[in-house]
């Protein structure tokens, strides 16, 4: 299978950055909506209001399930994307992350059309998501996140750590 890579394109830090904050900003904006923050039901941009209309929604995806299971369904489905959201935003874990995302989305994908027709997950763009989750999570690094603050830190304290190394054995040897 063959690979491409854009690591020495100018422009590969800005897709990152703005696959971070569309994806973690889409999850979020899509819990918030479930809990009536976008405003209740009818207003315009509006698709569930609150949270008994999400689980209906989510019966309706997942037609084959026992009632019963539906709100477990539900609450599973928004701690992660509370969870994937967050994470992706600020950037930490971002490869694991971005990759869950691309799996909870493609599972959205498969149960809307299974539930609803190809036309709904196309209405709604999730294929473009998984797509861009998938593409996120192979990206070589991620400005502006904890992930790359992290690895500079490292970075820095190896060499840090190779500086104090090399000073100790220099400092022995001029004892000798």
């Amino acid at each position: 299978m063959s690979t491409f890579t854009i690591k020495d394109s100018k422009f590969a830090g800005y897709a990152a950055l703005l696959l971070r904050i569309g994806i973690g900003v889409g999850f979020l904006s899509a819990v918030a909506d479930r809990f009536g923050l976008w405003g209740p039901f009818g207003q315009p941009n509006v698709e569930w209001g609150d949270f008994s209309r999400f689980l209906e929604y989510t019966h309706t995806l997942n037609w084959y399930l026992p009632a019963g299971m539906i709100p477990l369904l539900g609450g599973i489905a928004t701690g992660a994307e509370i969870l994937f959201g967050l994470l992706i935003l600020v950037g930490w874990h971002t490869r694991v992350a971005a990759l869950l995302s691309g799996l909870l989305l493609l599972t959205f994908g498969v149960a809307m059309t299974l539930a609803l027709g190809i036309k709904a997950p196309l209405n709604f763009a999730v294929l473009t998501g998984v797509g861009g989750a998938l593409l996120l999570a192979n990206c070589e690094g991620f400005p502006f996140s904890v992930d790359e603050l992290l690895f500079y830190r490292t970075i820095k304290r190896r060499t840090d750590e190779s500086s104090t190394t090399s000073t100790i054995q220099s400092t022995e040897s001029d004892h000798k």
